[in-house]
């Protein structure tokens, strides 16, 4: 109570002098001000730092204490200069921000990549993580390319003919994507890609320097023909793809046009990097293997991310290569960021590993064909003009072609003023896009909330394209 009393006599002391003085007058030090009120230099340090935070007062190291400029009379702070010196911002940025941002309260999103909380295997996750915490080797450096039982996890798990000493533990997929795209190729270098595809390549490519040239797909993903021609015409030596429910198309690549794809890259003396991103999210039947399970001689570039099947806290993926390519990439994540933490990587290892994977896989497929069953009854019931022709067998997405004339980013501007987030289709075109799209995501919202959002999302049509809804509309 004494201390508290000096501290107070202090602050009266210098509100005194403040009030009495102008901007920048200096005050009495601490050691003044301790000999004056008999106090302690603890409790005129804590009378200073209030007045500090009441913004009355402001310290200057090595110069002293000294009244502070009125709020009105401070000068704001000038950052223009950075626009300079940073010069233009980076395509792509601001998409991938928007791409990622939480959606507001009380609007329903049909927009993200990432499952909805009640999706995600919370329990079992943590249970893992607090018992990986608790062993004092999993804080251990471990190795730069990953825990070796994890890799060889993620080799055998793929159906590859890749091996645990090929494949290298990464923070996520999109960083696996970034350090591939720059230890496989130099700015100013070509990088072909699906057109659509996911808008995180996109800007990882962008990034990186290098340029962006689009190749056609269609529902039964890219044309081998176009892939062909494309190398051709522009030298590449690099095409990104995701054959398993591409995001956002959700096509998967045709049985009949795998052979000829691989051929398209072999004779071009190019990689391809494949995007298995969707490995866990299938809904019907059962996936086909990935394009690397038939790769002898290496041309495959093979990633794989547990992020989107499990949580976006799940921060792990691995990416391989056979030869230098794999050389490559194991160096170039080495100096990103050393390494994935190891309470992470074990706790991660004991997930996949135990039947707790097994079960979150099971319920995952049921609760996904719920979430897009209701998703396109909604939408044959109020929007029939937006149901896909083709439905995907898996992943987190529908997408949705618009009518000729309907501006796809307007329009989700005005669906989020009525309370449901879409995401429109132009970013995920790396050229100009042929038509109008939206990409609706299933997986964030829960069925029954799939009727009410696509109602939102009419409402916000009704105006652009009326021919689009339907007699409940």
């Amino acid at each position: 109570m004494e201390n508290g009393n000096a501290v107070d006599r202090v602050i009266q002391d210098l509100r005194g002098l403040v009030a009495g003085s102008s901007p920048g007058t200096r005050l009495p030090s601490v050691r003044e001000l301790t000999s004056r009120h008999q106090a302690s230099p603890v409790t005129v340090a804590e009378a200073v730092r209030q007045l500090v935070a009441q913004g009355l007062i402001e310290t200057r190291p090595g110069k002293g204490t000294f009244v502070a400029a009125a709020p009105h009379e401070r000068r704001p702070p000038d950052l223009s200069w950075q626009t300079v010196a940073l010069g233009p911002r980076r395509s792509g940025e601001q998409e991938m921000q928007a791409l990622l941002a939480l959606p507001p309260a009380g609007a329903i999103p049909l927009s993200g990549g990432y499952l909805d909380a009640d999706l995600q295997p919370a329990a079992a996750l943590g249970a893992a993580l607090a018992r990986a915490a608790r062993q004092p080797a999993a804080w251990l450096r471990g190795p730069v390319e990953g825990r070796a039982d994890l890799r060889a996890w993620f080799a055998r798990e793929a159906g590859t003919g890749l091996r645990a000493d090929d494949m290298v533990i990464c923070p996520g997929g999109q960083a696996a994507l970034s350090s591939a795209l720059r230890a496989l190729a130099a700015p100013g270098d070509t990088l072909l890609v699906e057109s659509p595809t996911y808008l995180g390549a996109l800007a990882a490519a962008r990034a990186a320097g290098l340029r962006v040239v689009p190749v056609p797909a269609d529902a039964d993903g890219v044309r081998p023909d176009q892939l062909a021609a494309a190398f051709a015409r522009t030298g590449a030596r690099l095409f990104y793809c995701q054959p398993l429910y591409a995001n956002p198309t959700g096509a998967t690549l045709a049985t009949h046009r795998r052979t000829e794809v691989a051929d398209a890259v072999r004779d071009a003396g190019a990689f391809l990097i494949e995007d298995d991103y969707a490995r866990d999210l299938t809904i019907d039947g059962e996936a086909p293997p990935p394009l690397a399970a038939d790769d002898p001689d290496g041309h495959v570039i093979y990633l794989r991310s547990l992020t989107k099947s499990a949580a976006p806290g799940l921060r792990v993926a691995a990416i391989g290569a056979r030869g230098p390519a794999g050389a490559r990439l194991r160096s170039a994540r080495v100096l990103d960021d050393f390494f994935v933490a190891g309470p992470l990587q074990q706790a991660t290892l004991e997930f996949v590993t135990t039947p707790a994977w097994a079960r979150h896989r099971r319920a995952l497929r049921t609760a996904l064909r719920a979430r897009r069953e209701a998703l396109l009854t909604a939408l044959r019931r109020h929007l029939p003009g937006l149901v896909p022709q083709a439905i995907p067998r898996g992943g987190l997405h529908l997408w949705a072609r618009l009518p000729d004339g309907v501006d796809d980013v307007t329009l989700a501007a005005a669906a989020a003023t009525e309370g449901v987030i879409v995401f429109p289709g132009r970013p995920w075109y790396a050229a100009e896009p042929p038509a109008p799209h939206l990409r609706l995501t299933y997986a964030a919202a829960p069925p029954e909330l799939m009727d009410e959002a696509v109602r939102r999302l009419a409402r916000s049509l009704a105006l652009d394209a009326p021919m689009l809804i339907g007699s409940e509309g």
